[in-house]
């Protein structure tokens, strides 16, 4: 399950699904609750306060935890909807979907989390254990979401005991390569390898 960015929507980021060799496994892709400000069809998980440097906390925002509440529920009926069990479920997501990904993700059984150009949007709360194995890939040029962003972010899942697969790309801005999805089918791969049948 895909979760995509601050601007985006869901159908921006299902455009990834064809380039990648996921054929096995079924792709859904959900849109944020909220309007972008500036329209043009985007969406949001929750808003930004004026000059937000991904340095403070945003956990104590309505918006956010109406987010959280739904993308939990959402993630909660998935089982019944598709017969495919939560630990067998990947929870992927971009800059502020991957945000939404480990606050959401952390407090349930699920497989895998994938966090791309991401960041903790506030404390990381107690995972639920085991701790879901996650996959952290940042640029060191990304302009948007800063690296130490994802610094923070290794650290928290570090000392939360997460097992962590953590990739920096030196070339990379706040953006989805080639080399990403390589990652993204490398750590997805070994998970499933692991359930010894095809998911």
């Amino acid at each position: 399950m895909g979760l995509h960015g601050w601007g985006a929507n869901a159908k921006d980021l299902a455009t990834l699904a064809e380039y990648m060799d996921l054929s096995d496994y079924e792709l859904l892709f959900v849109d944020a609750p909220f309007p972008h400000p500036q329209g043009f069809g985007g969406r949001m998980w929750y808003g930004f306060p004026l000059g937000y440097a991904f340095d403070t906390t945003l956990s104590d925002r309505d918006d956010l935890a109406q987010s959280r509440q739904h993308l939990h529920q959402w993630l909660l009926s998935l089982e019944e909807q598709t017969g495919i069990p939560l630990g067998r479920t990947f929870l992927a997501g971009f800059s502020q979907g991957g945000a939404m990904a480990l606050d959401v993700g952390m407090q349930l059984p699920l497989a895998g989390i994938l966090v791309l150009s991401g960041y903790l949007h506030g404390p990381l709360n107690t995972p639920v254990q085991p701790a879901p194995p996650t996959l952290l890939v940042h640029g060191r040029q990304d302009q948007v979401v800063p690296i130490q962003a994802a610094h923070h972010t290794r650290s928290q899942l570090t000392a939360a005991s997460v097992p962590l697969t953590y990739c920096e790309f030196e070339r990379m801005g706040h953006e989805i390569q080639p080399a990403v999805m390589e990652q993204i089918q490398s750590f997805v791969a070994s998970i499933a390898m692991g359930w010894g049948e095809t998911p």
